[in-house]
């Protein structure tokens, strides 16, 4: 039997080498937003909150942003959310006990996806990122 971080660790080691599996170049706009997300998404949540933080994130329109979210949806496997839409719609929808626990789920599986930003996707928390299109 594995712990909740091992999972989410777990999850996080597969999705961010399967980027770099896909996107094999460092300067890759994709895998640059992607590692970029990851390392600034748990102070938006911090900041704003999880519904709020998530709404933003769809907001923006990105591939490599939307990807994260689906990941995070699978990381964390809460119930009904199997895609970032759905994380998103349950971060609104769900009563303060829930929404705290999702919270709390998804800011532990995001220090895992900001951790493998770091070391598999080679992105620093200080890394210009281009805005725009993802290809």
């Amino acid at each position: 039997m594995h712990t909740k971080q091992q999972k989410y660790a777990q999850k996080a080691y597969e999705h961010s080498v399967g980027i770099t599996e896909k996107y094999k170049e460092k300067d890759d706009p994709y895998r640059q937003k992607y590692g970029s997300m990851s390392h600034k998404l748990p102070l938006l949540i911090r900041k704003s909150g999880l519904a709020q933080a998530l709404a933003f994130v769809q907001a923006k329109q990105e591939d490599a942003y939307n990807d994260l979210l689906d990941h995070l949806a699978e990381a964390i496997a809460w119930p009904e959310a199997t895609d970032g839409a759905a994380l998103a719609q349950k971060s609104r929808n769900e009563n303060l006990d829930r929404y705290i626990l999702l919270t709390r789920r998804v800011s532990d599986a995001l220090i895992w996806y900001k951790r493998f930003a770091e070391s598999v996707l080679d992105v620093k928390p200080t890394d210009d990122v281009p805005e725009g299109d993802d290809s």
